[in-house]
């Protein structure tokens, strides 16, 4: 904070940091939020249907990692932000493959903390997780062919 002439604080701010904030909110109105997709649409299916709101910049139609099928919601870039208004106005709650489809503003992503938790490995004496068998299997200290099973 610095003093103004008058008395009165002003705070000092990085012009670039302004800068950036201000182009992520200006883009922020043009990205949408697509919800209750029906788990087989496609980038391409979306394109269209958003292409009679105004030009579609990008579709990204989020997938699960390990499978690689639709999470059932995606994001869409419009051109402009009347466009995507009008994007809100006529698609929010269209059937499509008879689920009603959400479309709303985005919200900026929020920071997430480090990286998403273990990879596994390693043992943990609640045994959630790493190698190590629990201490009694439910056989006796045996395995299921009748060995004694070694201590650990």
């Amino acid at each position: 904070m610095s003093g103004h002439k008058n008395g009165t604080k002003t705070a000092d701010y990085n012009p670039r940091v302004v800068y950036y904030i201000f182009q992520r909110s200006k883009s922020m109105a043009k990205r949408l939020f697509v919800g209750s997709l029906p788990y087989s649409a496609d980038s391409a299916q979306l394109e269209t249907l958003f292409s009679q709101a105004g030009k579609v910049e990008s579709v990204n139609v989020i997938t699960d990692r390990y499978s690689g099928r639709s999470k059932g919601f995606a994001f869409v870039e419009m051109g402009t932000e009347d466009e995507a208004k009008n994007a809100i106005k006529t698609l929010n709650g269209y059937s499509m493959d008879g689920r009603n489809i959400v479309v709303s503003e985005a919200r900026p992503q929020e920071n997430r903390e480090s990286g998403g938790g273990s990879a596994g490995g390693g043992w943990r004496s609640d045994n959630r997780g790493g190698s190590r068998p629990p201490r009694s299997a439910g056989h006796g200290g045996r395995d299921r062919r009748g060995f004694s099973r070694p201590r650990y």
